[in-house]
């Protein structure tokens, strides 16, 4: 079946949306279809709620999750208790959330259940690890919108990246913003000797010279820029940035007389927060960001349906998306039909 083999070589797994009702509940449950009888022992929890077979700001029908028998699933003691399927409860988490503590549970029939997990991406990585004591081969996380930070690979080891309609009613806009996505997610690991050094470095900014010596250059983040611009490459043009990249930040470094000499490192691509026209301006202009870890891009799928009623032809998007991105694009509909 399409990727889902691909999944296997991995520990934990996102599912991401750019948009909400692009898929994605349609997608996870394809992708818990097709494992259910894989061998493999499958965890299935989530950012938030997730499962609720209406959507909440359109009001329009969405697709419930389905958890097949002997698959293990974390979701929120009010949601545990309004299951339909049979299970046995494994733990109870000190970990609380709004609707209660977290509850993993192993299916004993297959059925429907809504999913709420931990608030958080510190809470979410306490349970994928904790699943190692239930004997699971792959966690999947049921991601949020507007939670790109779930898509780090400090979190989840790969990701599914789900598009459609729902982004755009334009298929020339809508290829244009998912691969703006996919060119960050596509950004280069860093070479540098000191990459495991800039990893433990959780503040400021750090210039990196010629002969990998690292300096703290006392700069606390991006907003601190033109305050200290003078002092930004007084030891190196290679710059490790621990926050976040923001669009002032990159339109500086484009203007700066070493912007071809430039290279800026972040932790992984969900730290850059900058507008696509914004980014590529300064890729243009000559300047480099690499990663220091790399997020592993399982597959990218479409829904062409909007919430909105507007329905874009399939086949069209798909051929748009694969001549522009240069790999295969999947219609999750299509395939399950």
């Amino acid at each position: 079946m399409p990727f889902v083999k691909d999944i296997e070589n991995y520990k934990s797994l996102s599912i991401i949306g750019l948009e909400k009702n692009t898929g994605k509940t349609e997608c996870l449950n394809y992708v818990l279809s097709r494992l259910s009888d894989s061998g493999k022992t499958i965890a299935l929890t989530s950012i938030g709620i997730d499962g609720e077979n209406k959507d909440q700001v359109k009001q329009t029908h969405k697709p419930e999750i389905d958890v097949y028998q002997g698959m293990i699933f974390v979701t929120s003691e009010l949601h545990y208790k309004s299951r339909k399927l049979v299970s046995e409860i494994l733990d109870v988490s000190k970990q609380s959330t709004s609707l209660g503590r977290l509850v993993t549970a192993k299916a004993i029939t297959t059925d429907k259940v809504m999913i709420s997990g931990p608030a958080n991406n510190a809470g979410l990585i306490d349970i994928i690890s904790n699943m190692s004591n239930f004997g699971v081969d792959i966690t999947i996380v049921d991601g949020a919108l507007s939670r790109k930070s779930l898509a780090s690979p400090t979190v989840t080891e790969a990701i599914i990246l789900a598009t459609g309609a729902a982004l755009s009613s334009n298929i020339t806009q809508l290829v244009f913003k998912t691969k703006y996505v996919y060119d960050l997610i596509a950004l280069s690991e860093t070479e540098n000797q000191t990459k495991e050094i800039l990893f433990n470095i959780r503040d400021g900014i750090w210039a990196i010279d010629n002969n990998n010596n690292i300096t703290d250059l006392n700069i606390s983040s991006v907003m601190m820029i033109e305050r200290v611009k003078d002092r930004l490459f007084e030891a190196g043009n290679r710059i490790y940035v621990s926050g976040a990249i923001t669009d002032n930040f990159l339109n500086f470094l484009k203007n700066q007389k070493q912007i071809k000499e430039t290279e800026i490192i972040v932790r992984d691509f969900t730290r850059i927060f900058a507008q696509p026209e914004v980014f590529y301006s300064y890729i243009k202009r000559g300047g480099k960001i690499k990663v220091l870890q790399k997020t592993k891009l399982v597959a990218i799928t479409i829904n062409p349906v909007s919430p909105d009623g507007y329905i874009l032809n399939s086949e069209e998007l798909k051929k748009a998306l694969e001549e522009k991105l240069g790999l295969p694009v999947y219609d999750v509909k299509k395939i399950t039909n």
